[in-house]
């Protein structure tokens, strides 16, 4: 009966888990606001967009924070505290003047909000689905990445019935219900506590603090590949319609539906390589995924686009970018432990918020497009042999406890 109850129970978890990741995977519409606030304030295109950027960077700075706290206070909780400032954020968007108040309120506060929200999920879902952590994740993470899809007919809706002001008042008291509602799924099992895990035979077995995690070698070829990885990605996002323009000659219309191609398949790619992770093992994949993104980043250097291999390229790129998003919170677990993956993880994920910062300053000295893919193929080709490097850190010599030497 318990186990009946506990099998029917982690399904509405994930469930709260998707709903809360499709409200904060909203930020990745950023792009939906950009004219219209240019147009009612006369901001220039830079000020607005460096909005975007503060809020990934305070997103990614943030989780440090959050995944201490959601192992020390539940996830829960966390969550909630992350709607309320998400939501505060939103809101007071809407009463902005100056590009400088638009960065506290949705850079700062809103950005800061979905790192509280974005490592809940994750850390509690994993721990319900021991047996299928990639898949689970993926669908975690995979609900993130649809997050801007789905809201964005909602988004203009609001944009051309109320205004840019108005839209961010309505999405913050939207977002705050349904975050409010989605965190009442967040519960850790009922029978999950650190002994438990250590009567399984896994790499759970070791759980790593902080500190301890960032004594191992395998710490910092983790955080790196996963810098090389993202990078590629979150440049593909960021101009994907100037791609589509400078390189392949698409029409404007044409080159923006990218985005739209680009959040599915980075959807898909969340799920499909957490699956796979499951069955091949994580490493292979990871390697699997920076080849591909070698190749494609390749391709757009060399070749000349057009319509089909510019939605080819940028297609691969987006699904291997998904599931380094959907791996590396898996591995963390696997190679740290679960009892602290909110907090390790946490620390890992900076990774992703210094790639958002890194790409743009790549763009700005490589000379071009073109350049900059050479270089973000170098970085993945670099990622690559990196796997054959990484190690579990119990299997390692070096910085272990010792109550963990010996481990398998």
């Amino acid at each position: 009966m318990t186990k009946k109850s506990n099998t029917t129970n982690r399904w509405f978890v994930v469930l709260g888990a998707v709903l809360l990741q499709i409200c904060i995977g909203s930020i990745y519409s950023w792009s939906l606001f950009n004219q219209p606030l240019m147009d009612k304030f006369g901001w220039g295109n830079n000020e607005v967009v460096l909005t975007f950027s503060i809020a990934v960077f305070m997103f990614a700075v943030s989780t440090i924070l959050s995944g201490r706290l959601q192992d020390r206070i539940g996830p829960k909780i966390v969550a909630i505290i992350g709607g309320v400032l998400y939501g505060a954020g939103l809101l007071l968007s809407s009463t902005a003047t100056s590009i400088f108040q638009l960065y506290i309120y949705y850079g700062v506060l809103a950005g800061c909000g979905v790192g509280f929200v974005y490592v809940c999920p994750l850390s509690t879902c994993v721990k319900w689905f021991p047996e299928r952590k990639g898949f689970i994740t993926g669908i975690a993470v995979g609900a993130f990445g649809l997050g801007s899809l789905i809201f964005k007919n909602v988004i203009q809706f609001f944009l051309a019935t109320q205004g840019v002001s108005g839209t961010f008042y309505y999405l913050g008291i939207i977002y705050f219900i349904l975050v409010l509602i989605g965190a009442q799924f967040l519960k850790l099992p009922d029978n999950y506590s650190t002994s438990q895990q250590k009567s399984n035979n896994s790499m759970d077995d070791c759980n790593y603090k902080v500190g301890e995690m960032m004594k191992t070698k395998s710490f910092y070829l983790l955080w790196v590949m996963y810098l090389f990885g993202c990078m590629s990605g979150l440049l593909v996002i960021g101009l994907a319609q100037d791609i589509g323009v400078q390189l392949a000659n698409l029409e404007v219309s044409v080159a923006a539906n990218a985005v739209a191609m680009i959040a599915l398949f980075n959807a898909a790619g969340r799920l499909i390589w957490g699956m796979l992770s499951d069955k091949i093992g994580r490493i292979k994949v990871v390697f699997m995924m920076f080849t591909i993104t070698a190749v494609a980043m390749i391709a757009m250097s060399i070749i000349s686009l057009n319509f089909l291999t510019f939605f080819i390229c940028l297609a691969g790129i987006a699904f291997c970018f998904g599931g380094f998003l959907a791996v590396f919170p898996t591995i963390t677990g696997e190679f740290y432990g679960m009892k602290n993956l909110g907090a390790n993880y946490g620390i890992i994920y900076q990774a992703y918020g210094i790639a958002a910062l890194v790409g743009p300053v790549i763009v700005a000295n490589a000379g071009g497009l073109k350049p900059t893919f050479i270089i973000a193929a170098i970085l993945a080709v670099i990622g690559a042999g990196m796997t054959f490097m990484v190690k579990p850190p119990s299997a390692m010599t070096i910085s272990l406890r010792p109550s963990e030497e010996g481990v398998s």
